[in-house]
């Protein structure tokens, strides 16, 4: 069966596209069954520069664990802090 798509919409901005998506059915407009695989090589995820400050016997231990691991000190702490997330993550979600 052929089903006749309904032609997207121009959209004078990005609210307006949000809105319009939130509310019609996309399998009106896109034969998703003739799409393919998208790859986004140069896409970075977003990050934002913050300042902290830490005492400065801790910057040294983080900065000797960063040194033993071999990786830089600021990538340790976001490994650091994104272990921790999980974990709470996790304990969240399990039965009390």
């Amino acid at each position: 069966m052929n089903k006749r798509l309904k032609e997207i919409p121009t959209f004078t901005t990005e609210e307006e596209e949000r809105v319009f998506w939130q509310t019609h059915d996309s399998t009106e407009f896109l034969d998703w069954s003739k799409g393919g695989k998208a790859t986004f090589p140069n896409l970075k995820p977003t990050t934002q520069s913050i300042s902290l400050r830490l005492p400065l016997w801790m910057l040294q231990s983080i900065k000797a664990a960063a040194s033993r691991q071999d990786v830089p000190y600021q990538s340790l702490i976001k490994i650091w802090l994104s272990e921790k997330l999980d974990e709470l993550a996790k304990s969240r979600n399990q039965p009390t």
